[in-house]
């Protein structure tokens, strides 16, 4: 029997308890063109092109993007006709950046990106078309808008929209510090926003499939995947693995830190460990130089040092349990050196500002071509039926109970 059912339920749902998967682990909901991730070799590939031949081609992301919703990479004609699409997202309306611009500066940046696109979506009472990847580009450029709003917000500035430039990455660091950015700073943002664009059918995007499988409007769909993301188990984890860094201090203090707290089962060591790959992610192998490409230093160079201390002791105690660095292991570190800051979950709208373009496609593919409403089922294992009280036949039992508020927690 299922763990943690007991007896008791319906005879035909409890025998259905052996098909539940807990987690949805091993569960394919749909069939894909976009992303293959094999988590024994620990690769991961876009389209057929695995993540670190477009990294190492210099390719840029609105190269990827096209890939992403067009199916094939972009001529140099097509990537600037595309790039025009994302640059005129850009231009939301006033009301939805006076909608960010009403809460309070500790907000969380991903719950900033969730009022930004809900508004949109007022904006858009005809919802977008499925079939249409303009209208799509559009709507990851208002994204990268609305990212740079809700980071100005919580960083104590005034809002500024991206501006059209050679990039994507270009525009957002230019609206988001009001300087000119370092080469580096371009190059290490864009390829954060490659090695986050998609990585198959994790929660958010499950969670997004969900909600357009309903043929609700494609910005609701990103508003379900943003939910979703901002959980310290998927997105959430990027600034909880700054923390964890933090909480060390020193590299001299992680054999100490870490049988204390892992080994002695008080904390997860976040950023290791993935439900697909039982080998090191490729992604954090790319982070992890992007980090060193930055050349850090202060803070930042105290916690990379702690960082690869750590990362040297978990491999040696989890790996033989498949269990190593994920992608979310050294992208805070990433974000850091390019001047983010780590509050607010900044970092985590970082990532969903660069996993839109993969939600959005997917969205577009799940309905366009095996489109179906989402409607899973539960394993009853309540009471067996059972005979209905009236409610003044039911005043002794309830007068027994202690008041509501006793019992509320």
């Amino acid at each position: 029997m299922h763990k943690g059912i007991e007896s008791g339920g319906w005879t035909a749902e409890r025998n259905a308890a052996e098909v539940v998967s807990s987690g949805l682990e091993d569960v394919y909901i749909e069939w894909t063109r976009l992303t293959h991730v094999d988590g024994d070799r620990g690769e991961l590939t876009y389209s057929g092109y695995a993540v670190e031949d477009i990294l190492g081609k210099g390719a840029l992301a609105e190269e990827v993007m096209y890939l992403f919703l067009h199916g094939e990479l972009p001529s140099a004609g097509e990537l600037r006709r595309f790039r025009g699409y994302i640059e005129e997202g850009y231009e939301i309306p006033d009301q939805v950046v006076a909608t960010i611009g009403l809460a309070p500066r500790s907000a969380s940046v991903v719950a900033l990106q969730m009022q930004g696109m809900s508004a949109l979506s007022a904006f858009s009472p005809g919802g977008q078309r499925y079939d249409d990847p303009d209208s799509a580009a559009r709507l990851i450029g208002q994204m990268v808008a609305i990212t740079s709003v809700s980071l100005r917000h919580v960083m104590g500035k005034k809002s500024r929209l991206p501006l059209p430039s050679d990039s994507v990455s270009r525009s957002f660091l230019r609206a988001v510090f009001d300087v000119e950015p370092e080469e580096k700073k371009v190059d290490a943002l864009n390829a954060a926003l490659i090695l986050y664009m998609d990585h198959e059918v994790p929660a958010s995007t499950t969670a997004g499939l969900v909600a357009v499988s309903t043929l609700a409007d494609l910005y609701s769909g990103v508003v379900a995947a943003l939910a979703a993301l901002k959980g310290p188990m998927h997105g959430g984890a990027v600034e909880e693995v700054i923390k964890q860094f933090r909480d060390i201090g020193d590299p001299s203090r992680v054999g100490e830190w870490f049988a204390e707290n892992v080994l002695n089962k008080k904390k997860k060591l976040m950023g290791f460990g993935h439900r697909v790959y039982k080998t090191y992610d490729p992604r954090a192998k790319a982070f992890k130089a992007l980090a060193s490409s930055l050349d850090l230093s202060g803070g930042s160079a105290a916690l990379f040092d702690v960082a690869k201390a750590l990362e040297e002791v978990g491999i040696y105690a989890l790996g033989q349990k498949g269990i190593y660095p994920n992608a979310d292991y050294y992208s805070g570190l990433v974000y850091m050196g390019i001047g983010f800051p780590p509050s607010n979950d900044a970092y985590t709208g970082l990532f969903a500002m660069s996993r839109v373009t993969g939600w959005i496609a997917h969205f577009l593919e799940y309905v366009e071509e095996q489109h179906r409403l989402i409607r899973p089922r539960a394993v009853y294992v309540g009471p067996d039926r059972r005979e209905f009280s009236p409610l003044f036949e039911r005043r002794r039992v309830v007068a027994e109970l202690p008041p509501l508020r006793s019992r509320m927690p």
